[in-house]
């Protein structure tokens, strides 16, 4: 009697739980959380993240990776935690209120709402404030320092650099230096010229400031032009809270080691006397020095890691209404008084014709022995002799020109021509240049960081115009020697990926026709993974072309061996004669299912070696669980033992694995749980440095964060795995969402969303927010759908019969487990997705209502059409790509009508709703037009949206919204028998457009 009573109030609880909870509306996207930005202190014990809403204001997390301690910042971002676990340093908005009331008073940016600055000692309550500042820098490998630059100027008379009075803000009440002294006795080579002022109405007399300038060593004076003033850069001592200000900055940055503050600041344009300059600060020695001054244009600016030696180009000698311009490489090293010329277009070694490119990038070896640098043809001056006005502008296509005129004006690509340039290196120890790049050899790949005696050039030139059937273009691979410039052919026509190695010493590439890897040792190359027999391709793949390779994970130390994936496993394979292949993971991923992937890597480091622990990804094919293992390159491997195991879902490490304390952090969520964030603490039990002996890896988690509390107040729902046989006779696999309070003897109206293959994402949480093209999952699971997301194979030239093939064939599957109500099922789908539920639209009367976001319609016309969010033409994608036509449309005209909705849409039963924006550059948006206007022609009821300006997918937040409403109205008048809203009844006139919305219901 005391069990059933038990039982009795158990159900009761049950029901009166379920009772206070309530479907999702679409008022609480803008609350819903999910974890931003996340770190880890390199000490493993401080863990900082955001939490961010959707929309609204934000808070920054300082918490103890124990947590014990917390500290919430209300608006904080763009955060970083110093090198020495010590600091975290971040940005703080202001309110979301006060810069959207600024927006609603389009208020100009100068006058915006302004970011400030803050830097919190960690473990401790007090926080440094410092308000309307641009931006902020720190060392990347050592600490002490921060530096930020200024929105507003500081008010106090014109300096090149100046210590600061004590800041009001700084509440640590650090005591700010105020001695001039201390930053004059700093410098070398020191004089003064005076700095006029003039008098101002409501000051008594003129002041007169003294202001220090360093005598520039070559001694050049150019004509100055207009300048842009730059913002005060404040340099800061983390410890002391002492700032040094340098007036009119346009770029700083911190070398990487060493303390040394690389500046670029502008001549003042209401002071006559200043001029623009490079300085170079010693942060822990308080020394200045001059490298450049007086000159037009600083740029691309490069250091080694301690910052002994800088390079920059820089014009210096042009008047402003030269035609042509001449940049300059600078070089300085520590030691020298000031930065010396080091290659002009006169030097020896730049080839006739050549000059320094502006827009090279620089970079230095690793030794610091070579510099690279970009250089280009010089340009013919700007035609004068034609005023503007009498110019003719025409575009001409032709068909020899390497892309089509679409691509060429592509504003990317038109970018990328106009700043082309190619490498060359200067060499140290010989003073010699070397043109290693050319207009034939673009793409040079440096190897060893730089310090590599063979480099690879990678080109398709000659072979471009192709681009536009194939979608890519064949390359030829080239051996570059370093030291004398030279090349080698070593592969020709490659239809595949290139790895050199770490050291240069092999080239490795795939070749997608031969399905193989081939390296190339500096003399011959040879096939090294023909021994294994598993497929290194993509078994998936079911375009009709040569499928692209898993990839690899990586090289060993010395490039003694080379990690290669396949579809589940590791393989190590030796690069010498030999080839000898094992698989590093002992086939534990084949024989499981489970497929694994390194999911962490430290970025400094370019191999791995013996020593190093590995922690591997795995999800199994089958089941979409996932799971961790650690790994060793010496054979060892070992799965996690996570008590959850089951529901672990996707892990992501935020920022890299504390080295010796095998500490990291990452979320943990499926459809029901939010994606929270847990501290990781790894040990292990056993053998981890004897792959012979048995060992036990397992993980303590420690939750930090618990968002989105108000889930518990909504009707959520689960996700499930569902499989069945498709029409083809194939196994296949999807995902149903059922609503929270399920009862299989219901009957549910089903929304059907499809695209290719999501069953991977079984276990992701799906937040409830506006969506950009896709349906909302947790709002129609919270509101009584059922939504079902099918799996999707593929067979070259009938893409629109294998949609049917599996949407319908799940659809009915579902059917007969009774609880789906087949009267009342949909379509929804967008882009690939929306061509799918309009051809299938025309196969079946099984749906009710058919969503198609960005369809292509007809696929003959879509053809030959261009992409214009690139400028390329369509061709390749019918061809080989998604569409899997497999031929030319002179080939293959009878699966091009086939596949092709708008020569069927006779045969749609279903109200259809399109949308098809005019902005939108990957599907034309008359393509939608030619269905609607088809549907309209027929006399079927159609609605069609076009959301001015925007593009394939929805990105402004108010347009999501109202897609949103939309769709839900629209599935609850035809699935649920609702009343319609007016836009579906009346429509929208375009006379009453931005005066009424049509969103109320009759």
């Amino acid at each position: 009697m005391k069990k059933s009573l038990i039982f009795i109030f158990s159900l009761f609880t049950i029901h009166y739980s379920l009772a206070q909870k309530k479907p999702l509306d679409h008022s609480v996207y803008d609350s819903w959380q999910h974890i931003g930005e996340r770190m880890i202190s390199n000490d493993g014990k401080w863990v900082v993240y955001t939490i961010d809403p959707q929309e609204g204001d934000n808070e920054l997390v300082i918490q103890s990776s124990d947590a014990k301690y917390k500290k919430t910042v209300p608006r904080g971002y763009n955060a970083l935690i110093t090198e020495d676990s010590r600091y975290v340093v971040f940005k703080i908005k202001p309110f979301y209120k006060d810069t959207r009331e600024a927006r609603i008073k389009k208020k100009k940016p100068a006058d915006m709402p302004k970011d400030s600055l803050a830097i919190v000692e960690l473990g401790k309550e007090e926080i440094w404030k410092r308000e309307k500042i641009k931006g902020y820098k720190a060392p990347q490998k050592s600490f002490g320092w921060i530096a930020y630059q200024l929105e507003e100027q500081i008010k106090q008379p014109g300096g090149v650099l100046k210590p600061t009075k004590k800041d009001s803000v700084d509440i640590n009440s650090k005591r700010i230096s105020d001695s001039l002294s201390h930053v004059i006795d700093s410098l070398n080579s020191v004089i003064t010229e005076l700095e006029r002022s003039k008098k101002k109405k409501n000051k008594n007399k003129d002041e007169v400031e003294d202001e220090i300038e360093i005598e520039d060593a070559e001694g050049d004076d150019p004509a100055s032009g207009p300048a842009d003033s730059g913002n005060d850069l404040v340099l800061r001592n983390n410890a002391t809270g002492e700032e040094i200000v340098f007036y009119n900055v346009l770029e700083y940055y911190f070398s990487k080691t060493n303390e040394q503050l690389l500046v670029e600041m502008a001549r003042n344009p209401r002071d006559s006397f200043s001029f623009a300059q490079v300085m170079l600060y010693d942060c822990k020695m308080s020394k200045a020095i001059t490298l450049s001054k007086k000159g037009n244009e600083f740029k691309n600016f490069a250091m080694t890691d301690d910052g002994s030696q800088i390079a920059y180009v820089a014009e210096r000698d042009a008047k402003p209404k030269d035609l042509q311009k001449f940049y300059k490489l600078w070089y300085y090293q520590s030691g020298i008084d000031s930065a010396i010329m080091l290659v002009d277009r006169y030097a020896v070694g730049m080839k006739l014709g050549m000059t320094i490119s502006e827009y090279g990038n620089l970079n230095f070896s690793k030794s610091g022995k070579r510099l690279f640098f970009g250089t280009a043809p010089i340009q013919p001056p700007r035609d004068t002799t034609i005023v503007d006005f009498e110019k003719p502008k025409v575009d001409i296509w032709h068909y020899k020109d390497d892309y089509l005129q679409t691509v060429q004006n592509f504003p990317a690509r038109l970018r990328a021509a106009q700043q082309e340039n190619f490498l060359a290196v200067y060499n140290f120890e010989t003073s010699s240049i070397k043109q290693l790049g050319s207009k034939e050899i673009p793409q040079v790949l440096q190897t060893n960081e730089g310090d590599g005696d063979q480099f690879v050039g990678v080109t398709d030139f000659g072979k471009r115009i192709e681009s536009q059937w194939r979608g890519n273009t064949l390359k030829d691979i080239y051996a570059i020697d370093v030291n004398t410039g030279k090349n080698e052919l070593v592969k020709e026509n490659l239809f595949g990926q290139v790895y050199p190695s770490p050291t240069g010493k092999f080239i490795l590439w795939y070749d997608r026709k031969a399905k193989d890897y081939f390296l190339w040792n500096g003399y011959t190359s040879q096939n090294i993974s023909s021994k294994i027999k598993y497929p290194l391709w993509s078994e998936d793949a079911q375009n009709p072309e040569e499928p692209a390779n898993y990839g690899i994970m990586g090289w060993h130390e010395d490039d003694e061996a080379v990690y290669i994936y396949d579809r589940y496993d590791i393989w190590r394979i030796k690069t010498d004669h030999s080839s000898h292949t094992t698989t590093m993971t002992k086939g534990f991923g084949r024989s499981a299912k489970n497929i694994l992937r390194l999911f962490f890597r430290d970025s400094e480091k370019r191999f791995f070696s013996d020593n190093d622990e590995l922690y591997i990804r795995l999800q199994n094919d089958k089941t979409k669980e996932y799971g961790l293992a650690v790994a060793k390159t010496n054979g060892y491997f070992s799965e996690f033992d996570y008590p959850d195991n089951k529901f672990l879902p996707p892990i992501t490490i935020a920022e890299k694995e504390v080295s010796g304390n095998r500490t990291f952090i990452y979320t943990k969520e499926t459809y029901e749980r939010n994606p929270d964030l847990y501290f990781c603490l790894h040990t292990s039990q056993g053998g981890l440095e004897d792959p012979a002996k048995p060992s036990v890896e397992t993980v303590t988690d420690i939750k930090l964060s618990s968002i989105n509390p108000q889930q518990s107040n909504y009707l959520w729902g689960t996700a499930e795995l569902f499989n069945w046989k498709a029409y083809d006779g194939k196994e296949a696999a999807g995902i149903v969402y059922k609503p929270e309070n399920f009862d299989p003897k219901k009957k549910y109206p089903m929304i059907v969303y499809f695209y290719e293959k999501l069953s991977s994402t079984l276990y992701d949480y799906k937040e409830p927010a506006p969506i950009r093209s896709a349906v909302n999952v947790p709002y129609f699971v919270s509101n009584g759908y059922v939504i079902f997301i099918p799996d999707i194979n593929y067979t070259t030239g009938h893409p629109g019969q294998n949609a049917y093939d599996y949407i319908v064939s799940g659809s009915r599957a579902l059917v007969k487990k009774g609880w789906v109500d087949s009267t009342n099922m949909a379509l929804q789908g967008h882009s690939w997705g929306g061509y799918q539920a309009a051809q299938v639209a025309t196969m079946t009367k099984l749906f009710k209502a058919v969503w198609a976001g960005a369809p292509v319609a007809n696929m003959t016309s879509a053809y030959g059409g261009i992409r214009w969010e690139s400028g390329v033409n369509r061709q390749f994608q019918y061809e080989t790509g998604q569409s899997r036509i497999g031929g030319t449309l002179w080939e293959k005209l009878p699966l091009y009508l086939e596949n092709s909705p708008l020569f069927h849409l006779d045969k749609v039963t279903a109200p259809m709703v399109i949308m098809a924006n005019d902005a939108d550059g990957a599907v034309p948006w008359y393509q939608g037009i030619e269905m609607f206007t088809a549907l309209r022609r027929l006399g079927k009821k159609v609605w069609m949206f076009n959301y001015n300006g925007q593009g394939h997918g929805l990105t402004q937040r108010q347009d999501m919204r109202d897609y949103q409403i939309r769709m839900q109205q629209f599935f609850d008048w035809i699935l649920k028998g609702e009343k319609p809203a007016k836009w579906i009844t009346e429509g929208v006139p375009a006379v009453k457009k931005g005066k009424e919305w049509g969103l109320e219901v009759e």
